[in-house]
């Protein structure tokens, strides 16, 4: 009888059964403890490798219960350090010496374990078999299918369409059972494991990411999902930089001048499609390229080398980069700071660099630098933002760093420096980005009546130093000149605002760096002539007035009057309601005009 030694290769993979189902012999199968062992660990790790190899070992049993083969497991379990070392050989070797001391056949779909085998001089069988199953990932797919998402007990879905334009569909009606999907899953990694042009990118408790040809794979199970899930992406369409229609001053600028291109946009939008289409048309250009993907997914052609992370690490592929000095990188999905920080510094070292970032707005891809990058460095590393919405171009910003005063300041003394953010084909300057104070603002330029952004900032700086130290004072803000400011506020609060011996007041201009003067409300409406009387209705309890106002002026500041004299200024609730205690000196006021019979009324 034939004595076979199988290796871990191929119980994990099913080639084994396969193997001896089409055999038409019975054979004598022994498994070294070492491969049960190393199944073993991972199967507890959560692997999905393990999950398979159980799976198998099960089945061998059966076969040797039907008396089809007999099954005998062989030889000492490894220590923990082997089967931590098992990429390294550790167990590979312990099946060797098996195969050699029971003098049987070695079965492997190692061609490295097959290649010294041969040269030891042990009897080698390699393997390589297809294995059947009933639905394969990709039978769930069609040429409208972007990607498929299966799980256990749930109708398996589809997003059906095209960038920006997709539909979530039924694919039948019948939910999926758990063993359904684990079939497919373990189809999916038997597959990867063969084909050169597939690979197993991530395999940790409960997760595997696979690229599986032009597939992006997840596979989540229990315990870090709540059942078994399969979600498969697949691009439907490759474009060429063409297929844009682009003009011709952007197709100047990405040929000629731009290095540092980010290409944004919401998930789904296209961004992964138009960076392929940039990375095949520099390298048409007779550029070398190079992408930086965790996983690779990106469908290029054969001359573009696609790199991953060294050792779970993009810092060491980015000092390999280094070294290989390509004209262009193509930096796929930008998420986590080390992915900013390593796009500065391969930019900074010359390579020309485009970076994938997920971003609502084209303005947000430049935020995700600010704090990650000294805020001077950024127009070097970043010159043109590309924003990509349901497949197409819509909007391209080009950066340039100046020292001038900001729109909307004048006087001379408060130039800084500033990164200017233009639309790039008209040239209108849209935002600035500079630093005001201790914070590096983002400001959209101003446009036709609207205030300037330097007003509005300081505005809202001015009023968040108030808020500070009197969160509950309500306040109004307003700037005459971007050197000097006037804080609104009720009458008994301006001590408050102003301080022992006016500390308060000038540690803010401090702060804030401008001038500020402090005023009441009457002050305020005494130099404006009152605008259309608002109805005021006023309810009189134990403890408070109630004043009743149209619920259309919710949420708006009013000035409040007896007669012409001005009393406070309030905002009124949802219910157009503003409520004012009897024992505040508001509340005392209100009690003296009341009996004093004068009309109380509202103004904007």
């Amino acid at each position: 009888m034939r004595v076979i030694v199988p290796d871990t290769s191929v119980i994990v993979d099913g080639r084994l059964t396969q193997y001896i189902e089409n055999l038409g012999e019975r054979v004598k199968i022994i498994i070294p403890e070492a491969v049960v062992a190393e199944i073993e660990h991972q199967a507890n790790e959560k692997r999905a490798i393990g999950h398979v190899g159980l799976g198998e070992l099960k089945k061998l049993r059966e076969l040797a219960n039907a008396a089809k083969i007999e099954l005998e497991f062989y030889g000492e379990r490894p220590e923990f350090w082997q089967i931590k070392r098992a990429k390294a050989g550790e167990i590979d070797n312990m099946v060797r010496e098996v195969a050699k001391e029971v003098n049987g056949t070695l079965i492997t779909g190692d061609q490295v374990q097959r290649d010294i085998a041969i040269a030891k001089g042990i009897d080698v069988i390699y393997l390589e078999v297809k294995k059947e199953v009933r639905h394969r990932l990709e039978d769930f797919f069609d040429k409208h299918t972007m990607s498929v998402h299966l799980k256990g007990g749930v109708v398996p879905l589809a997003k059906k369409g095209k960038p920006g334009e997709w539909r979530l569909v039924k694919i039948r009606d019948e939910p999926l059972k758990d063993e359904e999907v684990y079939e497919i899953a373990d189809d999916i990694i038997e597959r990867s494991k063969r084909d050169p042009e597939s690979f197993i990118e991530l395999d940790s408790q409960g997760a595997t990411v696979v690229q599986m040809r032009n597939y992006r794979i997840v596979i989540a199970r229990p315990p870090f999902s709540d059942r078994i899930e399969i979600t498969a992406v697949r691009p439907i369409t490759k474009l060429t930089i063409e297929d844009y229609n682009l003009s011709d001053k952007l197709l100047e600028r990405l040929a000629e001048k731009a290095e540092g291109i980010l290409i944004a946009g919401a998930p789904g939008e296209g961004k992964t499609t138009f960076a392929q289409a940039l990375a095949e048309y520099y390298s048409s250009m007779g550029k070398i390229v190079k992408t930086m993907e965790k996983p690779r997914d990106l469908q290029v052609i054969e001359e573009i080398t696609q790199y991953t992370a060294l050792e779970g690490r993009m810092e060491l592929t980015g000092d390999l980069l280094l070294l290989v000095r390509p004209d262009y990188t193509i930096y796929d999905e930008m998420r986590k700071t080390r992915d900013f920080k390593i796009y500065a510094d391969l930019r900074l070292a010359g390579v020309g660099m485009v970076g994938v970032v997920h971003a609502t707005k084209p303005i947000d891809a430049i935020q995700r630098f600010i704090g990650r990058v000294e805020l001077g460095m950024i127009p070097q590393i970043v010159d043109t933002v590309i924003f990509i919405k349901a497949g197409k171009v819509e909007k391209v910003l080009s950066l340039e760093y100046k020292v001038k005063v900001p729109s909307g300041m004048t006087e001379e003394d408060l130039a800084r420096p500033v990164i200017e953010v233009r639309d790039f084909e008209s040239g209108e300057l849209e935002y600035e980005i500079y630093t005001y104070g201790e914070e590096i603002s983002i400001v959209p330029v101003k446009k036709k009546g609207e205030k300037a952004p330097a007003v509005r900032l300081a505005e809202r700086k001015l009023r968040q130093e108030i808020k500070k130290f009197l969160p509950d004072v309500y306040t109004e803000v307003e700037l005459v000149s971007p050197h000097k400011a006037v804080i609104y506020a009720d009458e008994f609060d301006i001590p408050a605002i102003i301080g022992k011996k006016g500390k308060r007041i000038n540690e803010i201009e401090k702060r804030i760096g401008i001038s500020i003067d402090v005023k009441s409300f009457e002050e305020r409406a005494m130099e404006e002539a009152p605008k259309e009387k608002i109805h005021v209705d006023v309810e009189e309890k134990k403890r408070q007035f109630v004043l009743h106002v149209s619920r259309d002026f919710a949420g708006m500041p009013l000035r409040f009057y007896a007669g012409d004299d001005y009393i406070f200024t309030a905002t009124p609730s949802k219910k157009g309601l503003v409520k004012v205690n009897k024992n505040t000196p508001i509340g005392r006021e209100i009690v003296r005009v009341l009996e004093e019979g004068r009309e109380v009324w509202a103004s904007l």
